[in-house]
Formats: structure tokens, sequence, C-alpha cells
């Protein structure tokens, strides 16, 4: 991030509206946009708070303020209508990741009529990037689409497995979980935002990366990213991987 983006950057807690709140209180009619990962991946994979994402979007209609979710992680993760439908709650603009591509280098923004109208050629707003309309990129994106389309069942085939995968949970470790995403945290505690996220055994956690790793099973090997499921994990995989983890706990 630049110096000049940074410097026109407010930051505020995840999961807490009260800081929002603040900083909106603090500097009325000049923020132009809240930017925020609707289910946080960044530190791990945490949910948003009942309420928390409506009362962005509360805070934002009072303010003249964009909304803008990064669904980069969540999109097509959480469920066929990303994170905002899971929650129901409306942003103004959503980005979305490589995951729109089946993994091909792409990403994508979208939002209100309004808003995407002032985006060249039907509008002022230039907005261009090396791969832009890359076919390549496109093709496997509509493809990925159209097969989401054609097989909703697929969402509730990872629902299952997902749940699967986290219900073998031991004392000393929790997970937090929405549909496809998840992440084994090591530390007994809830973990509900950066704070409480930052008090897991990040040292621990390693040790099991690598005991999984031994054992065929790759993870992300920081406590701090999120995990996901994908159709291609079969029930097997899901055995071998709760097998392997209480394994390393028993022990």
């Amino acid at each position: 991030m630049s110096k000049a983006a940074a410097a026109d950057t407010l930051l505020a807690s995840y999961n807490d509206t009260a800081s929002v709140d603040r900083v909106f209180q603090a500097n009325r009619g000049e923020i132009a946009a809240l930017i925020v990962e609707p289910i946080a991946g960044n530190m791990g994979v945490v949910p948003p708070a009942d309420g928390f994402l409506r009362s962005l979007r509360e805070l934002c209609d009072a303010d003249g303020a964009l909304l803008v979710f990064d669904e980069v992680i969540s999109g097509f993760r959480a469920g066929s209508g990303g994170a905002q439908a899971w929650a129901s709650v409306r942003p103004d603009l959503t980005c979305l990741g490589k995951i729109i591509g089946g993994g091909l280098p792409v990403g994508a923004y979208g939002g209100r009529t309004d808003l995407m109208d002032l985006v060249s050629p039907a509008g002022p707003v230039y907005q261009a990037g090396t791969l832009s309309g890359n076919p390549l990129s496109v093709a496997a994106g509509l493809a990925m689409l159209r097969h989401l389309v054609a097989h909703p069942e697929l969402y509730d085939q990872l629902e299952v497995r997902a749940a699967q995968l986290t219900a073998w949970i031991p004392p000393g470790v929790t997970s937090n979980r929405v549909g496809s995403m998840f992440t084994f945290f090591l530390s007994p505690d809830r973990v509900t935002d950066w704070e409480s996220a930052k008090k897991c055994d990040t040292i621990r956690f390693g040790k099991f990366f690598h005991f999984m790793l031994e054992r065929g099973v790759y993870l992300a090997p920081s406590q701090f990213e999120a995990a996901f499921l994908s159709t291609a994990h079969s029930e097997e995989d899901i055995r071998c991987t709760v097998a392997a983890a209480q394994e390393f706990f028993h022990a």
C-alpha cells in the first residue's frame, strides 16, 4: 500500500461495532467506503458476530459511505451467493478473486448499477489490467459458474463433509467454520477477532502442520490462514485427515 493510500485509511476492529461507530463519529461525511471481509479469512476463518454486518450496512447508509465486501475468500465458498447471501446483507460493491476462474488468474468486482455505470466505457472511471478479459480465464470462469448452477447439490455435499472434518475437535483446540471454509485454532477459547486469534499456540500449530504433512495432509502452514474443502475431497480423504489429527493430539 502506498503512503498516500495508507494515510487515507482508517482502521476499526472486526466484530466490534462500537469501534466502527467511533471511526464514523470522528470522521462525519469524510468516509468514502467501508471495506471488510464479511467472513474474515486473513486471521483464520472468523465468522461475523450476530448483527455485525447489518450494523455496518446501517452505519454506511447513515453516513453516505459505500459498503464494500471483499469476498476473495468467501465468494462461492460460503455458498453460491457468497457471504452476503449467507448473511442476508447486500453491499454496494463486491470483490472476487481467482475462485471464479477455477483457480486461474482472474478477478472481478461488481455492484449497484449506478456505481458500475461510472466505469469506462460507460462512465469516466478508467479501469484496466494486464489480464482483463483474458479468454482462458474467462472461459474457465464461465465453465465453473455453469457447473455450479447445474449442480446446486454440491454445496450440500461440501457442508456435510466440512462438518465431518471439524467435528473431531479435542480439548485445547477450537474450530471455526462457514460452509467449506474452516480453521483449526490451537486455543481452548473461542476465536472471534484478531485479539483472540493472536492468543493461539503458533509453535504447536507448526508441529501440527508438519505432523499432518508427513501423513499426506497438506494444511495451510500458518495458524492465521483459512482452509477450504472442495468437491475433489472424498469421504476417505476426510476420514484419513481426522485420523491423522486425532493421532497428533492424542500423542
